[in-house]
């Protein structure tokens, strides 16, 4: 088994919608991969801010071993213990004791589920962000504000209005009473790590106050720790109407949730909403083995505290432009170089990252990333850089 070989294999049987990859992972342990051909790297992707306890963790394998060997699938005709307890933590975690929580695999699940649950307030307007990403199913991408991604798809869903992310003057021309939600990231990802004004998302739950209308917070790449909060909003005191997770709320595994507050909480009746998988007895032990690790271990804290690190040593770099984001959910922004040229660069040093657009790395590694790992990668992407000058 060769990365040749195996990329040859794919060509031949997976379909065309993620181009062709160069490499293939076999095998992980911690924050390391290892290729088809024996070459090791340094995550920083994280499957895109997924495996947030990195490769083969201890607690995971733990949880889902015992798990698999318990009760595997039981669908959602019946109750069973991992997704109750998993959906009592989060909705702990929320701090609003209304909180309930619907179960799916995907982020482009939870906010599907999001956008049918604000059918149910009677309205069907929808405003979001211009280069916001939520999904590629035809709702979530409805919803997504990056035009090159929705053109070969259309017609969508009509009624949504894209704005600039961070203009809440633009928000308050766009919020009507017959506004049924606003959707938006904490810190738009995809689009390149974009960090709104401090003051943007109070000033949207007051505009949706005002007209009645549901806020949505998309936490699916900020959400399980990823900026040194729970979901990456918490900076704001605001109280969302619904929340999306997905990505790292599995450990590594599929699931996700639409977590919604308050009158939203009761807006689904029996018979609105179904996911065969969601809430799968095997996805909530990884779920619930990654929380509690995480708090066993004081995790936020770390992040908040590596995350003010690595933007300190990567914004002195000559070449970087900009350093934006919170705690291990960064965005590098170069200053004449191209992302996709730097990305291939590292990972010819052995480092994984992702080129968010033609001129920012996007960075997300596991939450477990050692003080020594980040150092090594501060080393690694310096010299990146100096040689592409």
């Amino acid at each position: 088994m060769t990365n040749r070989r195996m990329v040859n294999r794919w060509k031949s049987s997976v379909q065309n919608n993620y181009g062709t990859p160069s490499i293939a992972l076999i095998k992980g342990k911690g924050l390391v991969v290892t290729d088809a051909d024996g070459k090791q790297y340094l995550d920083f992707l994280g499957g895109i801010a997924t495996n947030i306890l990195g490769h083969a963790h201890p607690a995971l394998i733990k949880a889902v071993t015992k798990q698999v060997s318990t009760l595997s699938h039981v669908s959602n005709f019946y109750v069973h213990p991992q997704a109750v307890e998993l959906a009592e933590k989060l909705a702990a975690m929320t701090s609003d004791k209304s909180a309930k929580v619907f179960f799916c695999q995907s982020g482009a699940e939870a906010n599907e589920a999001a956008l049918k649950l604000s059918r149910r307030t009677g309205k069907v307007r929808i405003v979001a962000a211009q280069g916001a990403f939520h999904g590629r199913t035809m709702g979530a991408l409805s919803m997504t504000g990056q035009p090159a991604k929705r053109e070969p798809f259309l017609p969508l869903i009509k009624g949504v209005k894209h704005v600039p992310f961070g203009d809440i003057e633009a928000m308050r021309k766009a919020i009507t009473k017959k506004t049924a939600m606003v959707i938006l990231e904490p810190i738009m990802g995809e689009a390149g790590v974009i960090v709104p004004p401090a003051d943007y998302l109070r000033e949207v739950r007051a505009l949706c106050d005002a007209k009645g209308a549901l806020l949505v917070i998309d936490a699916v790449q900020t959400g399980m720790g990823r900026t040194g909060d729970w979901f990456g909003y918490e900076y704001s005191g605001i109280t969302p109407d619904v929340i999306t997770l997905a990505k790292g709320l599995g450990g590594g595994l599929p699931l996700g949730a639409m977590i919604a507050l308050g009158k939203a909480a009761d807006l689904f009746q029996p018979g609105d909403h179904g996911s065969t998988f969601g809430g799968n007895p095997v996805t909530t032990a990884a779920g619930l083995a990654a929380i509690k690790f995480m708090e066993s271990q004081k995790i936020l804290k770390k992040v908040e505290k590596q995350g003010v690190y690595l933007m300190q040593e990567l914004a002195v770099i000559p070449g970087v432009a900009e350093v934006r984001g919170a705690g291990l959910l960064l965005g590098i922004e170069l200053g004449t170089l191209k992302a996709a040229d730097i990305a291939k660069a590292l990972q010819n040093e052995g480092v994984l990252v992702n080129a968010a657009n033609p001129t920012t790395i996007r960075i997300a590694p596991a939450l477990i990333v050692t003080d020594a790992q980040l150092k090594k990668f501060v080393a690694i992407f310096r010299k990146v850089i100096t040689d592409a000058k």
